[in-house]
């Protein structure tokens, strides 16, 4: 009987260091990697400029991985002290809190999720293990908790004014950060177009109004019916407007784009996208698409990733979609959207943005011009149409 009790200790001892330590740390390596490691070389020009520039970028899932974001981490693609090397000022953070089994950029029912084992694993609150919401509010705090312990480093932006002070003490202080918070699907409003009141109170400014599913609110472009946004989506639109939120349509369907581009008052934003014209799948925009959004005052997020750019061994395809999207809808209507620690393989970590600056120029864009698409742009959309 003992020998039995003491192989069932062990067999348990087991199963909880692979569920709670291995497993996660195990996908987070697996899924957030990038084909070129430091030291990353680049033009003097390059570096010289980018020292100069105000880099923003669109979206980045780092709130859902059990990582500390404070200190350099040896895995993943962001963390604050990689953020200062790399000169990113300010990042947007958005909270996945739904992933289906199989996910693909085609079709998916929403009838899986895989983000609960990974809440499980980390060891969520239990109130995030069966709610979408609690999910969203726990990311959020997590980023409120690394601002408050970052002794100043980490600022979340929340108004036009915010980002403002922090533009303006960051003459002075360069090495200071920007987070901004986003949601990834508004299904985490659990059917209830009130409950974007309660993310705006939780910090949100960024609504993205569907991941890889069809959800309560509107229709994705990866889901079923692909359908556009609902009466109740209707409503949680004009609600979110009057609070000034920013309307994020990566991953809506064109159904969705369409009506928010109808019934919308403000300017939307793709925070992570590819185009048709270099890579035509279902995931990426058409030249129309692109075009209506530009008339509205939009703004949109070039991605790092294979699915949106193609093959990402350098930074090429990234480089040829953004060409591309700046030449339909113009120099002041695309910046980056790298899609950053969201499962997906990157061409280089944060530290390394400067490779990106150094391919901008060598494929003939203008200082002025890098300056608009590494983070100008998003910054004058902020200063413009945050609260």
């Amino acid at each position: 009987m003992k020998k039995v009790l003491v192989g069932v200790c062990v067999l348990l001892a087991i199963f909880i260091f692979v569920f709670f330590i291995y497993l996660p740390s195990s996908l987070d390596n697996k899924w957030n990697s990038g084909y070129a490691h430091p030291p990353y070389k680049a033009s003097p020009e390059a570096q010289a400029l980018h020292k100069t520039l105000f880099i923003a970028d669109m979206h980045n899932d780092s709130l859902m991985w059990n990582r500390d974001l404070l200190k350099k981490n040896e895995r993943g693609y962001i963390d604050i002290p990689r953020m200062r090397e790399g000169n990113i000022a300010l990042q947007n953070f958005t909270t996945v809190t739904k992933a289906p089994r199989g996910m693909n950029i085609d079709s998916n029912d929403g009838s899986t999720d895989n983000i609960t084992i990974l809440a499980v694993a980390e060891l969520w609150p239990p109130a995030t293990w069966f709610s979408l919401k609690n999910r969203a509010l726990y990311q959020a705090r997590k980023l409120h908790d690394f601002a408050a312990r970052s002794e100043g480093k980490l600022v979340v932006i929340r108004s036009a004014d915010d980002l403002a002070k922090f533009q303006e003490r960051r003459l002075k202080e360069p090495g200071i950060t920007a987070g901004l918070l986003g949601m990834e699907g508004t299904q985490v409003l659990e059917g209830d177009p009130g409950n974007i009141l309660v993310m705006y109170d939780a910090g949100f400014r960024m609504v993205g109004l569907t991941h890889f599913f069809d959800n309560e609110m509107a229709g994705s472009m990866h889901g079923v019916k692909k359908e556009g946004l609902t009466e109740k989506g209707k409503e949680m639109l004009r609600l979110a407007e009057q609070r000034k939120m920013i309307i994020d349509i990566a991953h809506s369907s064109a159904k969705t784009i369409d009506d928010v581009l109808t019934l919308g008052t403000r300017p939307p934003m793709v925070s992570h996208t590819g185009v048709k014209g270099t890579l035509n799948n279902n995931r990426n925009l058409s030249d129309d698409l692109l075009r209506r959004i530009a008339a509205k005052g939009g703004l949109i997020g070039i991605g790092f990733w294979e699915e949106a750019i193609g093959p990402i061994t350098d930074l090429k395809a990234t480089v040829r979609a953004i060409r591309y999207a700046v030449k339909v809808a113009g120099i002041d209507h695309v910046g980056l959207g790298s899609d950053s620690d969201g499962s997906v393989p990157m061409p280089m970590d944060a530290s390394g943005m400067v490779l990106l600056t150094d391919a901008l120029l060598k494929d003939g864009f203008t200082g002025d011009e890098v300056r608009k698409i590494m983070g100008g742009n998003l910054a004058a959309f902020y200063a413009k149409w945050l609260p």
